[in-house]
């Protein structure tokens, strides 16, 4: 059955997109055969292609699980800087009916924009954004406007950074289940203000955006993790999430840590336990090494 319109239950209805509902099952039971020829059930991820329209123009199509497409694709335009500020949108319509079954047709999602609303120009057509680790998500001027992001003077202690380590430990998850995808959450000290898996991370940290823009979140005060690696694109979007400290249970790439430098973002990588490497704006952690324990 195609979603149903509804104003967001957790922001002000003021000017924010009235948005579907939409649930997809986040993965699917295949038969698999093991070492020994023996047959059995597994669970993998339900990836599926979502075709995003803007004001009814074909904009690109994402792969994704399918968790949460509004925010998902709310995210994606702010990220890619095609969006302003989210009152332009008046709603978001997702709908997978066209895509169920064997077909591969990708489910729609439909964004509409109220009038006189500024958006960029036209960067993309009959784009497909792959599942894969490269920086096919993000169109190549963002660089240019890195210098622009102003990130808030905010700190993190070595307690709430071994706190949220330990709630995403804790986190029931799709990855635990059949693993196969990427988590990313947002959190405030040591509380998980929001989780998201999804079959890229980049989709994942496109949802969080768009859950924050949607319902009045500043990222001044927050925390960015993902168990996927930091790279510049990461880095970007978590600063222009207004976010100052970003933790991977991975690690970082050059490019990754030189903007992350350049933005005085506090980048943690390999975070794990009680093990981790800053590599970036030591001065926003606050340390604890007393809470390390030794062996």
């Amino acid at each position: 059955m195609p979603a149903v319109l509804t104003e967001s239950t957790e922001a002000p209805v003021a000017l924010k997109p009235r948005i579907t509902q939409s649930h997809e099952s986040l993965t699917r039971t295949v038969q698999v055969c093991n070492e020994f020829g023996e047959h059995s059930d597994t669970a993998i991820p339900a990836e599926r292609a979502l075709t995003i329209y803007l004001d009814k123009k074909e904009l690109v199509t994402l792969m994704t699980l399918g968790a949460e497409p509004e925010h998902l694709v709310l995210g994606f335009l702010r990220n890619q800087r095609l969006i302003d500020a989210v009152e332009q949108i008046e709603s978001i319509t997702v709908d997978w009916t066209i895509g169920v079954g064997e077909t591969g047709e990708p489910g729609v999602a439909a964004v509409k924009t109220r009038p006189g609303a500024r958006l960029a120009p036209q960067r993309s057509a009959d784009r497909v954004v792959t599942t894969g680790c490269g920086q096919g998500s993000v169109f190549g001027d963002l660089m240019a406007h890195i210098d622009e992001i102003a990130l808030p003077e905010a700190r993190i202690t070595q307690g709430q950074l071994y706190g949220l380590v330990n709630a995403i430990r804790l986190q029931e998850t799709t990855y635990k289940s059949s693993g196969s995808v990427h988590g990313c959450a947002l959190f405030q000290g040591d509380e998980m203000l929001k989780f998201v898996e999804d079959v890229g991370r980049h989709n994942a940290v496109d949802t969080i955006a768009g859950w924050m823009w949607m319902n009045d979140i500043s990222g001044q005060d927050k925390v960015f993790y993902t168990t996927g690696r930091l790279t510049s694109e990461m880095v970007i979007k978590s600063a222009q999430m207004g976010i100052p400290v970003v933790v991977s249970r991975s690690g970082i790439t050059q490019m990754g840590l030189d903007v992350a430098k350049r933005l005085g973002l506090c980048a943690i990588g390999r975070a794990t336990n009680k093990r981790f490497l800053c590599f970036s704006a030591p001065e926003r952690l606050i340390w604890q090494p007393e809470l390390v324990q030794v062996s």
